[in-house]
């Protein structure tokens, strides 16, 4: 977001669409940085700018927007925004399976707009926040498996008792200013050799 003002790509195989759309997008102060008439132009235009929000419609040819949604949200571009004047089960499923985070159907007006645009981009950044989160308990999960290792390996070689063995991995990490995971690893390698 530079300066504030949201940065926005838009996708519809109807110019006539994509013109209303700019206009909208324009009047309520979003900067409209790419248009695209296909999915697979709107998948190299959102890799390449890096928008900050895709409103895409679903039938484009080539690839629908679903399809190109479902990229978006794998390579962590930006949230996506469906337009669509289609509103049965099956489009919505995919929709919610590609990681879609807004849902408009045709017509719309300019005041569904913004709702639709700060909500996707609310709800992506939680999404953002949490599968970082995960990352980090993870890292931690396994920091704390091969210390549990480590540290039985030192138990059964040198007798130690669990506190001993975890102190001398945790004196190991200063002395050497590297982690205690580091530490953990390298014990765990000496042993297996």
């Amino acid at each position: 977001m530079a300066n504030g003002t949201l940065r926005i790509l838009i996708a519809d195989d109807e110019p006539i669409i994509r013109l209303d759309l700019k206009n909208m997008l324009e009047s309520l102060g979003y900067e409209v940085v790419a248009e695209a008439g296909d999915g697979v132009s709107a998948v190299e235009a959102a890799r390449t700018l890096k928008p900050d929000v895709a409103i895409l419609d679903i039938k484009m040819p080539g690839m629908d927007g679903i399809d190109v949604a479902n990229i978006l949200h794998s390579e962590k571009i930006a949230p996506v925004v469906l337009l669509t004047a289609f509103s049965d089960m099956d489009l919505i499923h995919r929709a919610k399976e590609a990681g879609v985070f807004a849902y408009l159907v045709k017509p719309f007006r300019e005041s569904d707009l913004r709702p639709a645009i700060e909500i996707a981009i609310s709800r992506y950044k939680e999404f953002l926040a949490l599968e970082e989160e995960v990352s980090e308990l993870e890292d931690k999960l396994e920091t704390r498996k091969l210390i549990e290792r480590a540290k039985g390996i030192l138990m059964d070689r040198y007798g130690l008792k669990e506190q001993e063995a975890f102190r001398r991995i945790q004196v190991q990490s200063m002395n050497t200013r590297k982690s205690m995971k580091e530490i953990a690893e390298a014990i765990i390698i000496a042993h297996s050799v």
